[in-house]
């Protein structure tokens, strides 16, 4: 099964545990069967190769998240990268090329398109199954899968069958509607339009060169800031006459809010937390190293991080975006391929953050302008490489790096390498970086 997974937000709903590198899909708040907390991406790509060990499994992203897939997922995945945003028909047609191009696969294989962070079980992975074992048979153009509602929704577009049989053929498609308009849908057998759906490779690449002139991946890649913002649904579903939608009954859940990520929580808190007995549908998600106490408090979520912290009615937190972009901060903590950092103090002319750096992985051999570092070791060993000289390192040691000084650290030992990092400058800038091979 080719699956292309998409990975996009910009980390606002649920804030202060995302940002704008940290999308929702990489907060571990679900245990596995082992009690290990993973995240919503870890857990569908594990459920992916349980259900499918072949599986080629590819995630279109934009390149502020190729670091953190990376340190979840490890280097197997298969990564699309956007250069740009430019909505989901370009992100799709770039993926689709890049499986044929850069992959081989064959142009009659089915592909399945999903989002990337569903809370769903096995059975939903099973419907994928089905779902692209129909779109290799071709007896649609395309092939969607409908979820059957739960309730009427606003939230959700309503994919409507022509009839009521596990695979029918698609008469329309209706915007997100009213309450009662959705009642009056679900009466006539209507489905969510969860944003799933498969085709043959050489479909898509057709109505790819329909639209846009390319040759191939890389032409596509070079030149895909130039493309215009359209999304897949307005480019290519609404045109197509070959349309079929199959049923699907089983759990699923968008959990794009506090409210509806709460709902699927295992356990009322997570990180250091006490909630006494007069709390009553409070859930608390401490990211600190520092307790959170909550007395009294009834139906309340309560979120810290580096990144802030949030005290909200679950209702009211649907409403939290407007105030998070009115905040003006640097990027407080993410996941790098190599390992993590956070932020534990911004001074005017300073920064001091916490590096984690994992066995076997190095940072970029770069240099700055502007800034001045210092590194502490902290915690295990490594050798760090400064200006072509290496030195090996352990626990107490400093070594310090001068503006325009090429440098990096490499954890070669069996455990994590912390350091606490001081950066030293009038102008510190993430974009203050030049990088070398080394």
């Amino acid at each position: 099964m080719n699956i292309i997974l998409l990975s996009g937000g910009s980390g606002q709903r649920l804030w202060p545990l995302s940002n704008d590198v940290r999308s929702k899909q990489f907060i571990k708040i679900f245990k596995d069967e082992n009690g290990t907390y993973e995240s919503m991406v870890q857990r569908v790509y594990r459920q992916i190769k349980e259900v499918d060990a072949d599986s080629n499994v590819t995630i279109a992203t934009s390149k502020t998240q190729v670091s953190a897939i990376n340190n979840q997922l490890g280097p197997d995945v298969g990564i699309s990268i956007e250069p740009c945003r430019r909505d989901t028909f370009p992100a799709i047609a770039l993926a689709s090329a890049y499986l044929h191009d850069k992959q081989g696969v064959n142009m009659d294989e089915p592909v399945v398109v999903c989002p990337v962070d569903p809370y769903v079980d096995r059975a939903y992975f099973e419907a994928l199954k089905k779902l692209s074992d129909l779109a290799a048979k071709g007896s649609a153009n395309l092939t969607l899968m409908g979820i059957d509602p739960t309730y009427p929704s606003e939230k959700y577009g309503y994919i409507i069958p022509e009839d009521k049989n596990d695979v029918s053929k698609v008469t329309a498609f209706k915007e997100k509607p009213d309450v009662e308009t959705a009642k009056d849908y679900i009466s006539k057998g209507a489905l969510w339009n969860g944003g799933i759906f498969a085709y043959k490779l050489s479909y898509l690449l057709d109505k790819a060169h329909e639209l846009i002139d390319f040759s191939d991946y890389d032409d596509l890649f070079a030149k895909y800031e130039t493309l215009d913002k359209i999304s897949f649904d307005y480019a290519v579903v609404e045109k197509e006459s070959s349309i079929n939608v199959i049923r699907f009954g089983g759990m699923w859940k968008d959990l794009g809010t506090w409210n509806t990520l709460t709902e699927a929580m295992q356990e009322n808190v997570i990180g250091d937390a006490l909630l006494n007995e007069t709390c009553e549908n409070v859930h608390v998600i401490n990211d600190m190293n520092v307790p959170v106490i909550v007395m009294g408090i009834k139906n309340a979520v309560i979120a810290s991080s580096p990144e802030g912290i949030l005290v909200s009615d679950k209702e009211q937190s649907s409403y939290i975006k407007p105030f998070v972009e009115q905040i003006e901060q640097p990027i407080m903590f993410a996941e790098k391929s190599w390992g993590s950092y956070q932020v534990i103090d911004v001074e005017k002319d300073s920064m001091t953050i916490k590096v984690t750096l994992n066995p076997g992985h190095s940072m970029n051999y770069h240099s700055h302008d502007r800034r001045d570092e210092v590194w502490n070791i902290v915690r295990g060993s490594g050798k760090t490489i400064v200006d072509g000289i290496e030195r090996n390192v352990t626990a107490g040691d400093v070594v310090a790096m001068a503006a325009g000084s090429k440098h990096t650290v490499i954890n070669t030992g069996d455990e994590v390498l912390q350091i606490i990092e001081v950066q030293l400058g009038a102008e510190i800038s993430v974009e203050d970086k030049h990088k070398y091979e080394l």
